[in-house]
């Protein structure tokens, strides 16, 4: 790719976001009724390519046992407020009430107490007991204190997620955490990440992860592009990711990493673009933060909000739209994108003639 002069010392390749690109008909059409959006990691197989973001805005163990019966895989955040209070019920409606300026100094104190083992196990088992797919996510710096509690408790999945994720992390002021060994010790499948280039999808492949999530920075409670410079357009970073895993495919003589956009999605036109840029499926947190049961009650944050030395994210107030059901599948009472999310999926894979999640990556786009 052609690399632009920034200065006469610096030099940069041009990235592009989702907002950046539009999907291209093509010369044959289908009925919507005719697509299926199921896609299959591991030995789990889903009717929705969506995993529903680990955000205490977004998942709580009951909306993520409803949205595992909807078809998609709701992913608990294993260090927020349902691991550390035994009723986080209050708390929650504290945060929605707070004023934008008391909001990160009082989510800070909310969040110092501590994480609890017992909790995990608990709320864990408890959307084993509804019998649909249990997945739970800690960050990279909590992953070995925690990881037999989760493990014990019966996850089918587990996500480590962070802003930034690596295969090499180094440091001198504690021992970090050996992904390929963690990895190749567990028995159940990891999905890692987020990472946003193709060297850094490479190696995170190779540590024996399931899936990688792919981006950072560009989230709608984020504001990691401001407080430390760092954001890669997510339509450029997922098209990298896509020929990582082509390449580790190669590689490792056929094993296949699945690809998942994780930022910058916060309408229905987004998912389906993420997937033509190469994601099988898309981690979401916004669209599903604007439901009238979503945990949030109307706002949306992150771990990011509340960090206690360098908060990159902010709870922001996106009012809400309609229920889970009716954001995933309608009907849609807006124009925007914000409902119907999985009929406006089909709509674009029939209008562009594709039948299957795994064949629409292969469908043309524009920069516009």
């Amino acid at each position: 790719m052609t690399e632009i002069e920034i200065g006469r010392a610096k030099r940069g390749r041009r990235a592009y976001s989702f907002d950046d690109i539009a999907i291209v008909p093509s010369r044959r059409t289908r009925d919507p009724e005719e697509v299926s959006t199921a896609w299959q990691i591991d030995a789990y197989r889903f009717d929705l390519p969506i995993l529903a973001a680990p955000m205490d805005s977004v998942m709580s163990p009951a909306s993520a046992i409803a949205f595992g019966k909807f078809g998609g895989l709701g992913v608990l955040n294993l260090e927020g407020l349902w691991t550390r209070y035994e009723d986080p019920a209050p708390l929650l409606e504290e945060i929605a009430g707070l004023d934008a300026d008391a909001a990160v100094r009082r989510m800070q104190e909310v969040y110092a107490a501590p994480i609890q083992a017992e909790l995990i196990t608990a709320r864990l088992r408890e959307v084993r007991d509804a019998g649909v797919t249990v997945a739970g996510a800690l960050s990279p710096q909590r992953t070995k204190e925690f990881a037999k509690a989760v493990v014990d408790a019966g996850v089918d999945m587990f996500v480590i997620r962070g802003t930034t994720v690596s295969a090499e992390h180094v440091s001198g002021q504690s021992e970090p955490l050996n992904l390929k060994e963690f990895i190749y010790e567990l028995d159940v499948p990891v999905i890692v990440g987020g990472c946003a280039t193709h060297q850094a999808a490479l190696h995170l492949m190779r540590t024996g992860a399931a899936g990688v999530l792919v981006g950072f920075g560009g989230g709608a409670a984020h504001t990691t592009h401001a407080v430390l410079g760092v954001s890669v357009p997510m339509a450029s970073a997922v098209a990298d990711v896509a020929a990582a895993r082509r390449d580790y495919m190669d590689e490792s003589g056929g094993r296949y990493v699945h690809v998942i956009a994780d930022g910058s999605i916060g309408r229905s036109g987004d998912i389906a673009k993420a997937i033509a840029c190469g994601a099988d499926a898309v981690m979401i947190g916004s669209p599903l933060a604007r439901a009238t049961d979503a945990p949030g009650q109307g706002f949306h944050w992150g771990a990011e909000a509340h960090h206690a030395d360098l908060p990159r994210g902010e709870r922001v107030g996106i009012g809400t739209v309609g229920t889970l059901e009716e954001i995933l599948f309608g009907p849609s009472r807006v124009a925007d994108g914000t409902m119907n999310l999985v009929g406006a999926l089909k709509r674009a894979m029939a209008t562009t003639g594709y039948t299957e999640v795994k064949e629409f990556q292969r469908i043309e786009v524009v920069v516009q």
